[in-house]
C-alpha cells in the first residue's frame, strides 16, 4: 500500500514538474551566467541607449538569462543589417529582421529555426498563436512552418479616421455627415460661410487632407480597398481596386467633382501635417483625416480654448455611398524576430523568445512597474506624471522599446488620452474597422512576378489618379484606355499571384 502511495506521489510530482515546464516557469535556466546574443534596434531617441534599460534588465533577471545586445540605430537598421544577413557569418542567437521577410529572402536560405517544432517549450507563444489565428496564418510560410515571433500593432483602433471641426458643425446646427451627399453639402457650407467668425467669409478651407489619406477616406464608400490595393471580396475572390472599372471610375469622378468645386484644394498633393496643424491653430479648416491618435494630442491642442474636457477636432463615423463606410486598418505584424539556425544555444534562445511573449513580460514591457511608472486608481492603471512629462526618462526605461517582440496595447494607449478622445474612438472607430489584405509569404515565382510588374503598375496608377482628379486627363474620354493599359501591364497576372497568396492564408486560417 505504501509503495502504491509513494508511486502515486512520485507520478504527481513528475506531472507537476512537466506542467511547470510546459507553462514556461522561471527561471528559464539554473545555469549561472547563461546568456544569449541578440541583434535588434536601439531607441528612436538618439539620447537613449536600451542596452541597459531598467525594465529590459528586469526581464533578463527574472529569466536568469543575460542578453548580449548588439543594438543599431533604427534609421540605419535595414541598411546595416541586410548585408550582415546576406553574408550569413558571425550572426547572434536572436535576430530582429530588417523587414517582415514576406519575400522569404532569409527563410529560403535556411537561416532561421522552425519555431513550430519547438512549441513544446514555447507555451506562451503557442497560446498567443491560438488566440490570434489571423497572425498565425500570416506567419505561416509557404512550407507550412512558422519561423518568426512577431512584433504587433493594434489594428481596430488608432487607425486613420475622419475628423471634423465640431464647433463649425455645431454653428451650422447639423449632425456630422454619414453619407457622401451630406458630406459634400457640409463642405459647401464650410466654403461659403464665415465659419471661424473673423469677418472674412473667404479664408475658410473646407477640407485639409493629405493626398495619401484620400483612398482611406473615400475608397470604402465605393466598395474599394485602395489602401491595400488588392483585396478579397466576401467570396474570397481577389480584386485590384484601381482595376475595378465601374467603382473606381465613380471614385475618381467624385474626387474630380470636389476638386472642381474648390472643396479639394488645388495643392492637395503637397499638403503636409505641419500645414494642417497651422490651419487648426488659426481655425481655418473644417475637415481632416489622420491617425485617430492626433485628435487630442495634435489637432485639438492647437486651439487656445481647448482645455482637455471637450474635443474640437473630433473623429466621426466613416462615410457611406453605394457601399457601407469602413475604416481600413493596418496589418498587425509590424516586425519579426527569429532564432539563428547556426546558434549554439538554440533551445535557450527559443525559450527566451517565448518568455518575452508571456503575459508577465508583455505587462512589464508595456506598463513598467507599479510605483515607478504607474499607479492603480479605481481599479484602473494610470501612468504616473513623469511618464508623460519626461519622455527621455520614460523611453530610457525600455517601455514599448523597438528591440523586443512587443504587442502594442490599446489599453495602455488609452490612459494617455483625454476621456472624450477615448470615448470617440470607441464610438466611431472600432465598430467600422476592416482588416486590410493580409501579409502573406511569397513563393519564388510570385516574387519574380511581383518584382517585375508591381512597382511600375503602382506608379502608373498613382500618376493617372492625380491626372483624373485634377482634370489633366478626361475620365470620360481616357478612363477606358487607362484600364486597357493596366491589362497590358499584367495586372491580371498580379491578381492571380495575390489570389494564390490569399488562398494559402485562408487555408492556414482554417
Amino acid at each position: 500500500m505504501k509503495t502504491r502511495i509513494f508511486a502515486l506521489a512520485l507520478a504527481l510530482m513528475l506531472a507537476l514538474c512537466c506542467m511547470a515546464c510546459a507553462e514556461g516557469t522561471l527561471p528559464l535556466t539554473e545555469e549561472e551566467g547563461a546568456s544569449v546574443s541578440m541583434l535588434a534596434m536601439n531607441s528612436w531617441y538618439s539620447t537613449v541607449d536600451l542596452s541597459d534599460a531598467l525594465l529590459l534588465n528586469e526581464l533578463q533577471s527574472r529569466a536568469n538569462v543575460k542578453i548580449e545586445w548588439n543594438l543599431i540605430d533604427p534609421t540605419i537598421y535595414a541598411d546595416t543589417v541586410s548585408p550582415m544577413l546576406a553574408s550569413g557569418q558571425d550572426l547572434p542567437d536572436i535576430i530582429q529582421l530588417p523587414d517582415t521577410d514576406n519575400n522569404m529572402t532569409y527563410l529560403s536560405t535556411g537561416m532561421f529555426v522552425k519555431l513550430d517544432e519547438y512549441m513544446d517549450i514555447m507555451p506562451n507563444y503557442a497560446a498567443f498563436l491560438e488566440k490570434n489565428p489571423d497572425i498565425k496564418a500570416m506567419l505561416t510560410a509557404v512550407d507550412g512552418h512558422i519561423y518568426y515571433v512577431p512584433q504587433t500593432v493594434v489594428t481596430s483602433t488608432y487607425q486613420p479616421v475622419m475628423m471634423y471641426n465640431m464647433p463649425w458643425i455645431e454653428k451650422l446646427g447639423i449632425e456630422p455627415p454619414t453619407t457622401l451627399d451630406a458630406f459634400v453639402d457640409m463642405l459647401r457650407m464650410f466654403r461659403d460661410q464665415d465659419m471661424n467668425g473673423n469677418g472674412d467669409p473667404n479664408d475658410e478651407i473646407p477640407m485639409s487632407v493629405m493626398s495619401a489619406y484620400l483612398p482611406y477616406m473615400f475608397g470604402p464608400a465605393f466598395g474599394l480597398d485602395l489602401v491595400s490595393g488588392f483585396y478579397a471580396d466576401d467570396e474570397g475572390v481577389v480584386h485590384y481596386a484601381a482595376y475595378e472599372s465601374e467603382n473606381y471610375r465613380n471614385y475618381l469622378t467624385f474626387l474630380n467633382g470636389l476638386y472642381n468645386e474648390g472643396l479639394l484644394e488645388v495643392e492637395f498633393t503637397s499638403l503636409n501635417r505641419d500645414q494642417i496643424t497651422e490651419r487648426c491653430a488659426n481655425d481655418l479648416t473644417g475637415v481632416t483625416y489622420d491617425f485617430s491618435w492626433q485628435m487630442s494630442t495634435l489637432y485639438s491642442a492647437q486651439y487656445p480654448e481647448y482645455d482637455g474636457t471637450k474635443g474640437i477636432i473630433v473623429g466621426a463615423a466613416p462615410l457611406s455611398g453605394d457601399y457601407p463606410g469602413a475604416y481600413i486598418g493596418r496589418n498587425p505584424v509590424s516586425g519579426v524576430f527569429g532564432v539563428n539556425s547556426k546558434s549554439g544555444k538554440i533551445e535557450l534562445a527559443v525559450k527566451m523568445l517565448d518568455y518575452v511573449m508571456s503575459e508577465e513580460a508583455q505587462d512589464l514591457y508595456v506598463w513598467g512597474m507599479e510605483g515607478l511608472t504607474y499607479e492603480v486608481k479605481d481599479g484602473n492603471r494610470v501612468y504616473l506624471p513623469r511618464c508623460t512629462e519626461d519622455t527621455i526618462w520614460y523611453q530610457g526605461l525600455g517601455i514599448n522599446a523597438p528591440n523586443m517582440p512587443s504587442q502594442q496595447s490599446a489599453e495602455a494607449t488609452a490612459v494617455l488620452l483625454a476621456p472624450w478622445h477615448v470615448q470617440a474612438i470607441a464610438d466611431m472607430e472600432a465598430p467600422y474597422a476592416r482588416a486590410p489584405f493580409p501579409n502573406v509569404y511569397s513563393t519564388e515565382d510570385e516574387v519574380s512576378t511581383i518584382s517585375m510588374y508591381l512597382t511600375d503598375l503602382t506608379t502608373y496608377v498613382d500618376e493617372r489618379a492625380v491626372a483624373f482628379i485634377c482634370g489633366y486627363a478626361s475620365i470620360e474620354d481616357e478612363f477606358d484606355s487607362y484600364i486597357e493599359t493596366l491589362k497590358g501591364m499584367q495586372v491580371e497576372e498580379l491578381i492571380k499571384v495575390k489570389q494564390a497568396q490569399y488562398d494559402r492564408y485562408a487555408a492556414a486560417l482554417k
